[in-house]
C-alpha cells in the first residue's frame, strides 16, 4: 500500500473527528452547579437584598467577621445587643455546592460562632440575613480560608 493524498485526508478527518468525541465525552463529565436551583425566583427579589444592604451599610459600625483556626466568629454591631435577631449564614464556595456551609443564627450579646470544616480551603463568600423586628439586614464579604 502506497501513502497518498487521499489517506493523509483521511487519517486527518478520523483524527479531527476523534478530538471533537473526546471533547464531548469530556464536557458531560463536568459538574455544572448554578448559584441556586431557583435562579429566577431569586431574582424577582434582588431589590429587598439591595435594600437590606443598605440599611446593613447605614449602622453605626459594619458587621465584623474572623476566622481563627477553624472557628468564624461574627461580630454584629452595638445596636443589636441585648436584642433578638433571627437569620441565617451561608459561606459560600462558588466552585462547588457541596463545600457550602449553611446555619442558622444563634447569637449570644450579638456574637455567633460557627465551626468550619478545615479541608473546606479556598476562596468563600460569606452571606449573612437577619431579621430584627420589622427590619431586614444582609452582608456579604469575601474570605479567603487557608
Amino acid at each position: 500500500m502506497k501513502w497518498n493524498w487521499g489517506y493523509g485526508i483521511t487519517a486527518v478527518y478520523l483524527v479531527f473527528v476523534a478530538g471533537i468525541m473526546y471533547m464531548v465525552w469530556r464536557t458531560t463529565q463536568e459538574k455544572v452547579d448554578l448559584v441556586t436551583t431557583d435562579y429566577y425566583a431569586q431574582e424577582l427579589k434582588y431589590q429587598d437584598k439591595i435594600d437590606a444592604s443598605k440599611r446593613a451599610a447605614a449602622l453605626s459600625a459594619p458587621l465584623q467577621y474572623q476566622l481563627e483556626g477553624q472557628t468564624l466568629t461574627i461580630r454584629f454591631p452595638k445596636e443589636f445587643e441585648g436584642t433578638a435577631i433571627t437569620g441565617d449564614v451561608l459561606v459560600y464556595y462558588p466552585a462547588d455546592s457541596r463545600r457550602d456551609v449553611a446555619a442558622p443564627l444563634k447569637t449570644t450579646n450579638a456574637v455567633m460562632q460557627l465551626t468550619l470544616d478545615v479541608k473546606n480551603t479556598g476562596m468563600h463568600i460569606l452571606q449573612v440575613n437577619w431579621k430584627e423586628g420589622d427590619k431586614e439586614y444582609y452582608f456579604e464579604g469575601n474570605m479567603d480560608i487557608r
